[in-house]
């Protein structure tokens, strides 16, 4: 239960990976109240003011593009790319009807990875999927209705950086005292070997076409097979 509200909660996961030394992109929150908008800095000091003014904070804090999220949403349900001053007001409003809580990242270039991740304390880390999407990137749209997306397994990166993402996968969940089953999303640099985590989703798509299970398909555990060994775990 903990780990997954820590995960469902996108700011608050961001706070553990800081804590635990896993590169991410630059970001800052916000929170809607009734009125105004209220900026949190590093130290959690709040400072309520207008649309207006938070987008000048966070200007001066971050360089466009920028990823709009609400904190507690799942699906890129909400999400936006912000190019500008006037893009970033819109979305944020639009980000506040999801959620009172507002995530705002600075854009990674890099290829999107993703690494399943399977067990309670002796965890194991999947071979790396790699998603290409068909939009400029994986919106609700690209997940669910464009089959131009595309899910590259194994991923397209050398073996050494396929190394360093997976040892982080299993770091990422164990930082957040993660049980069973989850899977880690990464942005992987292969010009300057920079890893970022995205997000880590403890309850991931589990059909057989999912990511999660075929992922493990690819290294020889088979769908039927999954399933015994997550009610093994959940029994122990």
């Amino acid at each position: 239960m903990l780990a997954s509200s820590i995960a469902m909660d996108k700011v608050y996961a961001k706070i553990i990976f800081d804590k635990a030394k896993i590169k991410q992109s630059k970001y800052v929150y916000i929170r809607k109240n009734e009125k105004n908008y209220i900026y949190i800095d590093e130290n959690f000091n709040e400072k309520e003011d207008t649309l207006d003014n938070i987008c000048q904070i966070i200007y001066n804090k971050l360089k466009f593009p920028m990823f709009i999220k609400p904190s507690n949403s799942g699906s890129s349900v909400g999400i936006n790319k912000s190019n500008n001053i006037e893009d970033l007001k819109k979305h944020i409003d639009y980000a506040s009807k999801f959620d009172s809580k507002i995530l705002i990242e600075e854009n990674v270039v890099g290829k999107e990875i993703e690494c399943s991740v399977l067990g309670n304390e002796d965890v194991k880390a999947s071979c790396l999927g790699e998603i290409r999407p068909a939009e400029d990137f994986y919106t609700f749209d690209a997940k669910y209705k464009n089959s131009e997306s595309k899910l590259i397994i194994p991923a397209d990166i050398n073996k050494e950086l396929t190394n360093k993402v997976r040892k982080l996968a299993i770091k990422a969940f164990k930082a957040i005292s993660g049980k069973g089953f989850a899977r880690v999303d990464f942005f992987v640099n292969e010009k300057t070997n920079d890893i970022y985590i995205n997000e880590i989703n403890t309850l991931p798509g589990f059909t057989e076409i999912s990511m999660y299970p075929k992922l493990w398909e690819n290294d020889g555990l088979e769908y039927s097979e999954l399933l015994d060994e997550l009610i093994k775990l959940a029994l122990t």
